[in-house]
């Protein structure tokens, strides 16, 4: 009886002077491993975690702020070398003035004149429009005689559509497809987060008026007066208002011009007491616009089985971009969505549909890829410890690794990051680190109970005590070290900043 009560007093003795040195890792060990609310925490960081895995947009590549804003001039009649001399040279020197560029280029040929302004990596483009904005308007007073009011254009990373729809048919002309794609785009553009679109290929429906010189030589009339007279017969002017038994009326003069025959009937002018009419000197029909772009679709041999095959079909494609900050992943999948409702209704059954690029597809099937890489890491080293260490430090492993993962993808939608390639890079980067640590802290721990050939909690915490600090602190450093990565500058700063913020955090969440 006497050796067991020193055998336990002993043991109350060890448990003692453990308790009274237990380091920082000591405490915090001894703090959860006998605090009812871990499990809890466990439980509200996995739904956290999947709430961030949700709910954070999914893209390619990173988000980086390029601000770029063309600015384009008109200065008709000029040579190339007096557009130069006159607005390129300056327009250059007034932009270059500006704080927070870095470049201006500039592209200057007969008659007109293209600056590009791009702004330091990481400028706001809603600011950047401002400034530039502004440094024209201060300078109106300088612009030479005959030079148009620059129009200027901001071109941003998501101006790059994320889907492209190609129509086509056998019966139908490239000019009706340019003009069903219009009403498409129109539809399109109601589906939420959409941005800039546009359409490529087909040709405008227009008037022509092809005038015969020989004609208008044997009139004595000129090119310019046919052109006047059109120009003057196409507008409509208010004349006043006439107001009368409680009734307003709003009188217009003129009206704008609808059909060719409308334009063939204006009078230019008189030749021996009779009148010229447009179609007395030129031809005027309505047809197809020249040919400017040139869209053809093929199926080509690898083509699906079951699909519509075309040989160079006359096709257009329909762009759409997104907005600022939207999940592209959702807003393409919206759009196409939206697309399969309009077919049969808007659309006609001889005309087909086909997409020709869906990068929400291809983002979200990247980004998924990587995370079944990335829970598969985790499963390969929850089999290493499983081998090395038991299951129970394997268990540890299958159930702290992808919580840790999980909360720091939650902190990349706080901090208005994505899931990208780059910041799955940073997460599969962290788990050999946090793997490291934790195999380490177990293998100890079981070091230390086979030593004393039982199992307590008090061993454990003790463990702990003995390696915790210096991983802790090894850790510290770690995240020191990737932090400073954080702050270089350049286009590949930011495009490689995921890696330092992202792996710190699952390095920190991991404490």
């Amino acid at each position: 009886m006497s050796d067991n009560n020193n055998s336990a007093t002993k043991e109350q003795n060890e448990d003692a002077l453990i308790n009274e040195d237990l380091g920082i890792a000591g405490r915090l060990a001894n703090q959860f491993i006998n605090s009812p609310v871990t499990p809890l925490l466990m439980m509200a960081f996995l739904a956290i975690g999947f709430l961030g895995l949700i709910f954070t947009p999914r893209q390619e590549d990173p988000k980086i702020s390029v601000p770029m804003i063309d600015i384009y001039v008109q200065y008709s009649g000029a040579s190339a070398e007096q557009v130069t001399s006159l607005v390129t040279d300056p327009l250059e020197r007034l932009m270059s003035e500006i704080p927070g560029v870095r470049h201006v280029y500039s592209a200057t040929q007969r008659g007109s004149s293209i600056v590009t302004v791009q702004f330091i990596v990481g400028e706001e483009l809603g600011p950047s429009i401002v400034k530039v904005h502004a440094k024209l308007q201060s300078n109106l007073d300088i612009i030479p005689p005959g030079v148009t009011m620059p129009l200027v254009k901001p071109v941003g990373i998501d101006d790059v559509p994320i889907v492209s729809v190609t129509m086509w048919s056998e019966d139908i002309g490239d000019d009706m497809l340019r003009t069903l794609s219009f009403d498409v785009l129109q539809r399109l553009e109601e589906v939420p987060n959409t941005g800039n679109g546009f359409v490529v290929g087909g040709r405008a429906d227009q008037i022509r008026v092809e005038v015969y010189p020989e004609r208008l030589s044997g009139y004595g009339i000129s090119l310019a007066q046919v052109a006047q007279t059109i120009k003057t017969a196409n507008s409509e002017m208010a004349a006043g208002n006439i107001e009368g038994n409680n009734i307003a009326f709003n009188v217009y003069t003129g009206a704008f011009l609808r059909t060719a025959d409308e334009i063939s009937r204006l009078v230019i002018g008189v030749h021996d007491g009779s009148p010229i009419y447009v179609r007395d000197v030129a031809k005027v029909f309505q047809s197809p616009e020249e040919t400017k772009q040139l869209v053809n679709y093929y199926t080509g041999i690898a083509s699906e089985d079951g699909l519509e095959h075309a040989n160079g079909e006359a096709a257009v494609t329909i762009a759409i971009a997104k907005k600022i900050g939207s999940n592209g992943v959702s807003v393409a999948n919206a759009i196409i969505k939206k697309l399969e409702s309009l077919k049969g209704q808007l659309i006609p059954g001889n005309v087909h549909v086909e997409i020709t690029r869906d990068y929400g597809k291809s983002a979200n099937d990247k980004v998924n890829e990587l995370l079944i890489s990335l829970f598969e890491a985790t499963l390969a080293v929850a089999i290493l410890c499983l081998i090395g260490l038991g299951l129970r430090a394997a268990s540890v492993v299958v159930t702290i690794i992808p919580i840790v993962v999980l909360i720091t993808i939650w902190s990349a939608w706080i901090i208005d990051y994505t899931i990208d390639r780059v910041s799955l890079f940073a997460l599969v980067f962290s788990i050999g680190i946090l793997v490291d640590d934790a195999t380490v802290v177990v293998e100890n721990i079981f070091r230390r109970w086979l030593k004393a050939g039982k199992t307590t909690a008090n061993i454990a915490i003790d463990a702990v005590r003995e390696v915790g600090n210096p991983t802790i602190l090894a850790t510290l450093t770690i995240i020191a070290a990737l932090l400073p990565m954080g702050v270089v500058s350049g286009l590949m700063g930011p495009y490689m900043r995921p890696i330092p913020v992202l792996g710190a955090s699952a390095m920190f969440f991991s404490l």
